[in-house]
């Protein structure tokens, strides 16, 4: 299933080829990339402490390596500013293109513009940053990720009829001012709004970590004992709430409800075993698309502002299929 969510979404393969478009580029205030054989290309990582992550820098790391192509990668442990320094020693370094997976929405808009003015193309990459300050398409080319809001209503739509809308739920929000975490946010809060007796009880970020999800549910559930639902935005805090269920001696998926977003194994494998009654996949094989997302603005082509992520949905009913894909 390919999401759309806006008139102007559309995929690298549907791109059309725009005769003077690298002089409309330029004429526009994007930066234009000479066709070459092979690229410097710099992938400026947000963080490397969870599996999706790691997926993603990997599927980077394979595209470059089949290409023959140089890439510099850094990894901002988390930090916004240690990010925002990164993009500017790529940019110091004369990188050729600028793959960026912004920390948060407001600090990296620099980094965005001081690319933009050093004549380097810069892509956001699964996150995008503060579109009223800068917009893909006139300051960067183009925003390639997954629809947020969407996977927040396909979570909300097959968890309603997994609990006959009925929930009191628990939310562990992603890192705060990240993009994932505010549209997963409202896509969720969008969907459940048809069910009247479905409600989110608290709400607190996780930092889609694993062990601050544990810590951060086990003082929700203190503090709402009569919660019946997990909405986990990454599969990370979700695994660290269900060890935290089961500590306190709760039995996942029976006596708590669950729905998560992203496809991890483990994720994956909870589903299998009934512990998760919902997962929505967040693809994280980014190298393929933004390499030839790079490519295609090279020859020129008109690149959409949004280039989408395929992602799925996953009940116990079809995890088996996904299980050995799971990253």
């Amino acid at each position: 299933m390919i999401i759309t969510r806006r008139s102007f979404v559309a995929t690298t393969a549907g791109a059309l080829v725009v005769p003077g478009f690298a002089g409309r580029a330029l004429a526009q205030g994007l930066p234009v990339l000479k066709k070459k054989d092979k690229y410097k290309i710099g992938f400026a990582q947000t963080e490397s402490n969870n599996p999706w992550r790691l997926a993603q820098t990997q599927s980077m790391r394979d595209e470059a390596a089949k290409r023959g192509w140089q890439l510099v990668y850094t990894d901002a442990a988390g930090s916004a500013a240690k990010q925002v320094a990164d993009v500017r020693s790529m940019i110091a370094q004369r990188v050729d293109v600028i793959l960026l997976a912004p920390r948060e929405e407001k600090p990296l808009v620099p980094a965005v513009m001081e690319a933009k003015k050093a004549g380097i193309p810069l892509f956001c990459i699964d996150r995008s940053v503060d579109r009223e300050a800068a917009k893909p398409g006139r300051d960067y080319i183009a925003f390639i990720g997954s629809d947020f809001v969407q996977e927040g209503h396909m979570a909300a739509e097959a968890f309603a009829k997994a609990v006959n809308g009925k929930a009191k739920i628990i939310e562990l929000q992603g890192s705060v001012g990240a993009s994932p975490a505010n549209d997963r946010m409202k896509g969720f809060k969008e969907g459940i709004a048809k069910f009247p007796e479905m409600q989110i009880v608290a709400s607190q970020s996780g930092d889609f970590a694993r062990d601050k999800g544990r810590q951060v549910f086990e003082t929700l559930y203190q503090a709402h004992p009569d919660a019946t639902a997990l909405y986990g935005h990454n599969d990370e805090m979700t695994m660290g709430a269900i060890a935290a269920m089961e500590a306190a001696g709760k039995t996942p998926g029976k006596d708590i409800m669950i729905v998560s977003i992203d496809g991890t194994k483990d994720g994956a494998q909870a589903v299998a075993d009934g512990k998760i009654a919902v997962l929505v996949e967040c693809n994280p094989h980014f190298g393929p698309k933004a390499f030839d997302a790079v490519v295609a603005y090279a020859n020129g082509e008109k690149i959409p502002e949004w280039v989408v992520n395929t992602d799925r949905l996953f009940t116990k009913d079809n995890i088996a299929s996904y299980l050995p894909e799971a990253f």
